[in-house]
């Protein structure tokens, strides 16, 4: 629990910090396709930094589940939002390849905390 709430508050620095480099640092070095792309990815990295808070607080009521969960999404984000950034970074095309499977984590982290909610509950 205490990991993933630790996480979700430093993602959301992080993502604070990356969006406000996009917004700023990149905004006469790339074009706006791939500022789009750098926005898509600040915008869930916090969203999902935001989730990590939320997770962590749900795993004293979902117990492990809850935290499978949190550390999946927190992969997932990882994968995706990562290879988004790298990708404007580098000019590197083939990391949009690698984007959906970070949304893909994403999407099994949400119903696994799901899953973890129901159980918890049952």
């Amino acid at each position: 629990m205490k990991y993933l709430l630790v996480l979700g508050a430093l993602n959301g620095a992080l993502a604070v910090t990356l969006g406000a480099f996009g917004a700023h640092g990149l905004k006469n070095r790339v074009d706006a396709a791939m500022l789009d792309v750098w926005s898509t990815a600040s915008q869930y990295h916090f969203y999902h930094a935001l989730a990590l808070l939320l997770v962590g607080l749900l795993a004293r009521q979902a117990g492990a589940g809850a935290v499978t969960a949190g550390w999946i999404l927190f992969a997932g984000t990882l994968v995706f939002s990562g290879s988004l950034y790298a990708l404007v970074l580098s000019g590197q095309k083939w990391l949009g390849a690698i984007t959906p499977l970070g949304g893909t984590a994403l999407i099994v982290g949400w119903l696994w905390l799901a899953w973890s909610l129901w159980r918890a509950h049952a």
